[in-house]
């Protein structure tokens, strides 16, 4: 028994304590409250303060997933990661976002969600961001550096938050009124997603101030001409545009962008088609090539320098960009117009600069902050070596190539020189071969395009693939096609090619012409077999399976790379922030910018076919048969979360995914018992790439469950089968404390482990299955072990067993 003095000891400490808890919560305005979850604050705190001053229906988003999550790629699986999203962003007008406020438990600090705030405020490009527990809020303001605390009624209005963001900005009235201007919404058009919102406010903010020269860097497949459409919109409802042109140098990026984006402005939009331009519309949508010949027939000056006042210039990065071309012509002409140019590689070269003209990028949406976000299909990497390639070819004396020349058995040919200067048709059949091999593997009628060294080359390789593939091309004479400049019949399929629905041509040689504006969102493989040297085509072909079609089941692309072109994945110009480099007054030539510059031309031209009777002149290229040509090694690199390219295998990936979440075997373990539900830690193991079903096939035995494979796999541990480890739970004997019915209704439940992977043994709704269904309703099943708490203890008991040793 205690005595008095110890008695009074213990509830005068008592009593402190309890008295500095309730000062604690009064002092903030809670009351004594219990510990709330992160929901509870929101519901009774956070939004009730945000209601009074906000509209809920067109100034509070809630529980806003601004990202898709990241793709993860390994061998053929591929998940998704977690994607990020706000508990609430905050809009002063429906197009400009002025907050972004984070929620937590009411145990933490009311800055404890500061840094979440911040760092989604800062990708989304929002001037303010507030940390709260319930209890008061933390506001940072990006545009002061400043930081404070507010009482929990006292948050801000959107006019005050405007004012704040104007005032800082010196936004004029008039300049308000544009910025304001809705984005245009209607049944079946697409809401803008966050990096299309920032590009499109910063452009029409930037014009309503005066900025005339413009550049936005978007990624392909990031959607630059609907983020285009919009501004647009923005702009000539406004009433500050009125007459827009927009430019681009192919007859397909022209129809894809009226036929879909720029479908809202039929009524007022038209195509040049004809030497006479009618005045009548509004939006003009012409080639380059349309309104100047190069030759004096300019008739882009049929209309005054001042008839345009906004050009929107596509692909930039081409013709245009160039000082001397006859396109940057068109943009002079009309000098008076804003212009804002869209590329997703803006040409930095020593001649040739987008940014010189068009100035710094107002906003760059990279391949990587796509790929993060998960807006943007990763791809893997196989690196295919062909034994030639990588010791070169030297003819044999005395060999003849196939047009009766006489080889130079002292010159040895490189994997530069093959189908530009010597062409090995069994090199040619290797790659087809392999090509084949891998759609054989993975699905045939996945839509692939091959890149080849010219347009003879993308002939060669046609007829190589076509005499691996004769099966399908018996059921479809398109099932491979090569689509050129020169070949009015693959042009005519290309349509085709990149619909979805369409499944013909399935497989599509080219050269030059795909590199650019061919929307095939569905495309799974690029094979490159041509010598790429050009950063800016790199990242243009790259760009054509960068789409994610998931209801095609398209998460991810494969590059098969036969010429080492994905060495350029490791230049920091890769995806890099563009640099203008250009030399302003040149007076000689850099080495290596011709070969550069030849590498990087846009037009194919076909073959040279001689006049019946005229002489023919020795050919251009050798080309020889009876070689031997064989694949020496071949690697796969996965795109890692840091944007590189790694080499790592899905065991030893996965191995260093696991041990970055549970860096010892015990801490895993405790996780692993303390967990009520199994599946979330394989859910959590999951986003970040561990594919165990993919592993399990690796391992060839579908009886091991996810936790012997994760030790076996992290830890090296012996895996056991989940018939052994039922086995062993049954040699215990323990289940003989239970009365025969509660011991029957545990055994069925290994049973049903047995066989069941994902089954989560302290779900009670599994009681409502087949066998248990004999035993009565579930009410009467946990009576067998005295009521439902002591059937959730002994289940979870079971549990303990049956993961033990």
């Amino acid at each position: 028994m205690l005595s008095r003095k110890r008695k009074y000891d213990k509830i005068t400490s008592y009593n402190k304590i309890l008295s500095e808890v309730i000062l604690f919560m009064g002092a903030n305005n809670m009351g004594f409250e219990e510990n709330l979850s992160e929901e509870d604050v929101k519901l009774r705190f956070i939004t009730p303060a945000l209601l009074k001053k906000w509209d809920k229906d067109t100034q509070i988003k809630m529980e806003v997933s601004f990202t898709a999550g990241r793709v993860i790629v390994r061998g053929n699986m591929s998940t998704r990661a977690k994607g990020k999203k706000a508990d609430y962003i905050l809009y002063y007008k429906n197009t400009k976002p002025l907050a972004v406020v984070e929620a937590k438990k009411n145990v933490f600090d009311v800055g404890y969600g500061m840094q979440q705030a911040k760092e989604y405020a800062e990708i989304l490009d929002i001037p303010f961001a507030y940390s709260s527990n319930g209890k008061s809020f933390l506001e940072y303001d990006f545009l002061t550096g400043k930081e404070r605390e507010i009482d929990l009624d006292k948050f801000p209005s959107p006019e005050e938050l405007w004012y704040r963001y104007k005032t800082e900005k010196n936004i004029s009235d008039n300049e308000e009124r544009i910025i304001n201007e809705p984005y245009y919404y209607a049944d079946g058009v697409k809401k803008p997603r966050y990096y299309q919102e920032i590009a499109i406010n910063r452009t029409v903010e930037a014009i309503a101030k005066g900025k005339d020269r413009l550049l936005l860097v978007m990624a392909t497949g990031t959607g630059k001409t609907f983020t285009a459409f919009q501004i647009i919109h923005r702009l000539k409802k406004s009433g500050l545009k009125r007459k827009v042109l927009y430019l681009a140098d192919r007859n397909m990026l022209i129809d894809q962008t009226m036929a879909q984006d720029f479908q809202p402005f039929k009524n007022v939009m038209t195509k040049i088609k004809k030497r006479n331009i009618d005045s009548s519309y509004e939006i003009y949508m012409a080639l380059y090539q349309q309104l100047t010949d190069g030759q004096g027939l300019d008739i882009f000056k049929q209309f005054k320098p001042d008839f345009f006042d906004l050009i929107i210039v596509d692909e930039c990065h081409r013709g245009s960009a160039a000082e001397d071309s006859n396109w940057r012509k068109i943009l002079e002409y009309y000098n008076t117009a804003t212009q804002i140019g869209l590329t997703a590689t803006p040409k930095e070269t020593t001649s040739i600069s987008n940014i010189e003209y068009f100035g710094n990028p107002i906003y760059t949406y990279s391949l990587k902050q796509g790929i993060d976000d998960g807006f943007l299909a990763p791809y893997k990497v196989i690196r295919v070596n062909l034994d030639k390639d990588l010791v070169g070819y030297r003819p044999e004396i005395g060999k003849v190539d196939m047009n009766g020349n006489i080889l130079d058995g002292e010159e040895t040919y490189y994997q530069a020189d093959f189908d530009k200067k010597i062409i090995i048709d069994e090199r040619t059949e290797a790659v087809a071969k392999r090509v084949t091999e891998f759609l054989k593997d993975t699905d045939r009628f996945n839509k692939t395009i091959v890149f080849c060294i010219d347009i003879e080359h993308a002939e060669r390789m046609r007829q190589a693939l076509v005499r691996e593939n004769a099966d399908l091309m018996k059921e479809n004479k398109n099932y491979i096609m090569r689509i050129t400049g020169d070949n009015d019949e693959g042009k005519a399929q290309l349509e085709n090619f990149i619909d979805a629905e369409e499944k013909y041509p399935t497989i599509v040689t080219t050269s030059k012409l795909l590199t650019t504006g061919a929307d095939c969102k569905t495309c799974k493989l690029i094979v490159l077999d041509s010598n790429i040297n050009s950063m800016t085509e790199f990242k243009q072909i790259i760009g054509r399976g960068t789409r994610v079609r998931e209801d095609y089941g398209k998460t991810y692309f494969t590059i098969m790379d036969f010429r080492n072109a994905s060495r350029l994945f490791s230049d920091p110009d890769f995806d890099g922030e563009p640099i203008c480099i250009k030399v302003v007054n040149p007076t000689e030539p850099i080495p290596g910018e011709a070969e550069n510059e030849e590498n990087e031309k846009e037009t194919e031209k076909p073959p040279t076919i001689p006049h019946p009777g005229e002489k023919v002149s020795k050919p251009s290229k050798l080309r020889v048969n009876g070689v031997e040509v064989n694949i020496y090694n071949e690697y796969i690199s996965y795109y890692d979360k840091n944007g590189k390219l790694v080499t790592e295998s899905l065991k030893d990936f996965s191995r260093r995914s696991i041990l970055n979440e549970y860096d010892s075997l015990d801490k895993f373990i405790n996780k692993w018992n303390e967990a009520d539900k199994k599946q979330a830690i394989i859910k959590q193991l999951e986003e970040q790439g561990v594919l165990l079903d993919e592993l399990r096939k690796d391992i060839g035995n579908d009886d091991i469950g996810d936790f012997d494979l994760i030790l076996h796999i992290a830890y090296d541990k012996k895996p056991l089968t989940r018939s052994e480890r039922v086995k062993n739970v049954l040699k215990k004997g323990y289940l003989y404390k239970y009365s025969e019915i509660a011991r029957n209704i545990l055994k069925d439940l290994l049973e049903k482990y047995s066989d069941n992977n994902e089954l989560e043994l302290t779900d009670t709704k599994i009681l409502q299955l087949k066998p248990f269904e004999e035993y009565g309703s579930p009410m009467e099943i946990v009576k067998a072990f005295g009521g439902k708490e002591q059937y959730i203890k002994a289940v979870e008991e079971l549990e303990y067993e049956l993961y033990a040793g």
